[in-house]
């Protein structure tokens, strides 16, 4: 299986009493289905995996993989606090007929790179779904290093990596190891400003938030590169959302990406607490930024 193009991390829809909104999810994908996105990332940080009870999770996981079948192609993250649980989970959405899993070293723990080698591999070699590697030492406070991401990318069934690393180095040193053998994705932070080197490389898109509030948008800057002309349509695009791509960024992951959505009238609700709703001022300063990007008119719904 490819991964290429603009795969978008969505948000976990909520009810007014905080409960998971199965259904918001169908709005969410036919939504990304209607603008082009190639994949969505149910159940990562986004969607607030770490704040949901494993029952809602499995049930999230059959409701999506229901509905988005045949429509958009799903990746669901399903890492747990360890391998058995993790495993559990994949295999829970392998069983749903899931299109494949995305998993992150399990948090809190710091293995060293071999036990993190052992511990993708037990998880892949316990289904035949294929599965995506997230680096993303930010969130979980180890980096998967390039020797290491490597070996993996040898497993039949890791099909690509989510790369989360402010290190240009690692994605030329894992792009000519790997080729075209694995796919190579990049988040869309502006802080790190991944993108354009990795495509430079030969990578396949982006794995990203921003394409929340501007699907079509970013399924045209993550489309990978065949021409010079797409070179500089990818810089121009960056260059016009930079500041969108920011503001997504400048509080917690969802809390922007749920405030914008909910302007739009994709009612997907508050974050579950701890985290909070964005505060009014931010909020105008989001709506204000989406309208002058034409977003607003073209997407409220």
């Amino acid at each position: 299986m490819r991964v290429t193009g603009s795969w978008v991390a969505v948000p976990t829809p909520f009810n007014d009493d905080g409960s998971v909104n199965y259904e918001g999810f169908n709005l969410l994908i036919d939504f990304h289905r209607e603008n082009n996105t190639d994949g969505l990332l149910v159940l990562g940080s986004a969607g607030e995996a770490s704040m949901l009870t494993i029952e809602e999770k499995k049930k999230i996981i059959e409701c999506v993989t229901d509905y988005a079948r045949k429509r958009i192609p799903v990746f669901f993250g399903t890492t747990g606090s360890n391998t058995a649980d993790s495993v559990c989970m994949t295999r829970a959405a392998h069983e749903c007929g899931a299109d494949g899993a995305m998993l992150v070293v399990p948090g809190y723990i710091r293995p060293p790179q071999e036990d993190i080698y052992t511990f993708f591999e037990k998880v892949a070699s316990a289904v035949k779904i294929p599965i995506a590697v997230y680096n993303n030492p930010t969130r979980v406070g180890v980096t998967i290093s390039t020797e290491t991401a490597i070996a993996l990318s040898k497993i039949d069934n890791i099909v690509a990596f989510k790369e989360a690393v402010p290190d240009i180095s690692h994605l030329l040193k894992m792009k000519k190891a790997v080729g075209d053998s694995v796919d190579i994705l990049t988040c869309d932070s502006p802080q790190f400003s991944i993108i354009m080197p990795n495509m430079g490389f030969g990578g396949s898109g982006t794995a990203n938030i921003t394409g929340n509030l501007a699907p079509a948008e970013f399924a045209e800057l993550s489309s990978p590169w065949k021409t010079f002309e797409d070179v500089i349509h990818c810089r121009d695009l960056l260059f016009r959302y930079f500041e969108l791509m920011q503001l997504c960024y400048s509080v917690t992951n969802p809390v922007v990406i749920k405030a914008g959505l909910n302007v739009l009238g994709l009612k997907v609700g508050k974050p579950r607490p701890p985290l909070q709703e964005l505060d009014s001022q931010k909020v105008s300063v989001l709506k204000a930024q989406l309208e002058s990007l034409g977003l607003l008119d073209k997407y409220q719904i």
